[in-house]
């Protein structure tokens, strides 16, 4: 049976578009911004957490949806977030063919929701 991360490594392969190309650079960003993150495959989908799901990464027909379990409560001041604005404790970010990623921003939230999930308080105290 395959592990969890070579699911996501053929995944990738199997989709041989921009699509598998984007996925492929999210994994190398969020494997680069939080190491401690665990690969899991559920839902069809990669998954990475950490003390619980902290995002997962999907390919739909024309976009990439990277949803934050718990996105809701984590600081955006770059505004990536754009999709799943409404949803009480998720948001996600949905990234079409040609879109500019903003990496350092994208990596700082990752770094966040990870804090998150380690107790670790993200937010700066007043």
């Amino acid at each position: 049976m395959m592990t969890a991360s070579e699911r996501i490594t053929s995944h990738i392969n199997d989709l041989a578009d921009w699509r598998g190309q984007l996925l492929a650079r999210l994994r190398e960003l969020i494997r680069g911004a939080a190491p401690e993150l665990v690969e899991d495959w559920k839902w069809n989908t990669p998954v990475w957490s950490h003390n619980g799901n902290v995002l997962a990464a999907g390919a739909f027909r024309d976009h990439v949806k990277v949803n934050f379990f718990k996105g809701a409560s984590l600081d955006d001041p770059q505004r990536l977030f754009n999709a799943g604005l409404d949803a009480k404790a998720t948001r996600a970010i949905d990234i079409h063919e040609g879109d500019r990623l903003n990496e350092p921003a994208l990596k700082t939230l990752i770094r966040a929701a990870v804090a998150q999930t380690s107790g670790k308080p993200t937010r700066k105290r007043r």
